[in-house]
């Protein structure tokens, strides 16, 4: 086991972002302990590509945030934590509230008591997501042809910030909402050197998202198998999509610059310049693609947010900040990226 003073600690790291960051710290010279406990379809490859490619820089613990004791042992390796591991589907957290519960506050409180138990406690980084804010029905929409707008033009303009009142929406905005204010009140209590980052929809090489999760490579992947995409609403729901790479450099220079950091929650997302609408990205799928992709329309789904883009201007005062990849760039190098790498294209490839 390597010793405490070259170890970042990432919980959830053989997932897609903590496998991404991993690779980034690897790439630097630095020394990744992962701490996950596997559930997640797919992770083992990401696992598997990490030790392939950097050896001994990376060090693995199957483990569970919710077992104290394995927890509290990972993190007194560590001088840096980025804390990933979740349960992330919002349709799980309706059908077993209390197992998101048990994962995402229990597991975050655990964590968050062994660093406050150590005489040096390392700074730690948490991804919280924009559910924290509700559905945003108090925002005014008007109907475009394939999105909706604001009519406020400050929130056209800008997007949503951190002002925006917290009123969490469906079991896992509640968990991760909980979450994220333990984290801030930990600042505030105990001194620790935590920051939070609301995440809006993230996007990248070693995505293998779902229908819960990873909208933006499930949509890909979908459209590869020749398969229909599920649309809940009426698909003109707005996100800002950030690529995977920019969020890395973010997540950076909020560990550098921990010290001012500390205790703010930020909105992280493309903002206003990376915005796309389900619609849109169907549109795009079929531009790549050159033929037209099947949609399946169903109900909306709890909590879904006709509009979301974040307000990113907090984080880009404190450190700088700012997206580099658009998002036909960033969609077009995940969709390259996916048929090189499914299953599907996997099976082409040998046949």
């Amino acid at each position: 086991m390597s010793t405490a003073s070259e170890v970042t600690l990432i919980t959830g790291g053989a997932g897609f972002i903590g496998s991404n960051l991993a690779d980034r710290l690897c790439r630097m010279g630095r020394r990744v302990l992962i701490y996950d406990n596997l559930s997640r379809p797919g992770v083992e490859r990401n696992l598997e590509w990490l030790q392939t490619e950097w050896g001994d820089l990376v060090d693995v613990e199957i483990g569970d945030v919710r077992n104290k004791s394995s927890l509290s042992k990972a993190v007194k390796h560590a001088h840096s934590v980025f804390h990933f591991a979740a349960q992330v589907a919002v349709t799980s957290t309706l059908t077993d509230p209390v197992h998101d519960f048990e994962v995402n506050v229990g597991g975050t409180l655990n964590l968050l008591e062994a660093i406050r138990s150590m005489s040096d406690p390392p700074s730690l980084l948490f991804t919280s997501t924009n559910k924290v804010y509700g559905n945003l029905a108090q925002l005014t929409l008007r109907d475009d042809r394939t999105r909706y707008r604001p009519e406020d033009s400050w929130v056209s303009s800008h997007g949503i910030s951190e002002k925006s009142p917290l009123d969490f929406h469906s079991p896992y905005g509640c968990s991760k909402g909980a979450a994220d204010q333990y984290i801030i009140d930990h600042v505030r209590s105990f001194g620790l050197p935590f920051a939070v980052f609301r995440m809006s929809c993230i996007y990248g090489p070693h995505q293998f998202g779902t229908e819960d999760q990873g909208w933006v490579a499930h949509f890909l992947i979908r459209a590869l198998e020749g398969q229909p995409i599920t649309l809940y609403g009426d698909g003109k729901q707005v996100r800002d999509i950030l690529f995977v790479e920019d969020l890395i450099n973010a997540f950076l220079l909020a560990e550098k610059n921990i010290g001012t950091a500390a205790g703010h929650a930020f909105n992280i997302g493309g903002g206003v310049a990376n915005t796309i609408s389900l619609l849109e990205l169907v549109e795009f799928i079929d531009e790549l693609r050159g033929i037209p992709t099947k949609t399946i329309s169903e109900e909306w789904r709890t909590g879904d947010q006709r509009y979301y883009v974040s307000d990113t201007s907090k984080f880009h005062a404190m450190t700088g900040w700012k997206p580099t990849v658009g998002v036909f760039k960033g969609v077009e190098r995940l969709y390259n990226w996916l048929s090189e790498n499914t299953p599907v294209a996997q099976r082409k490839a040998v046949s």
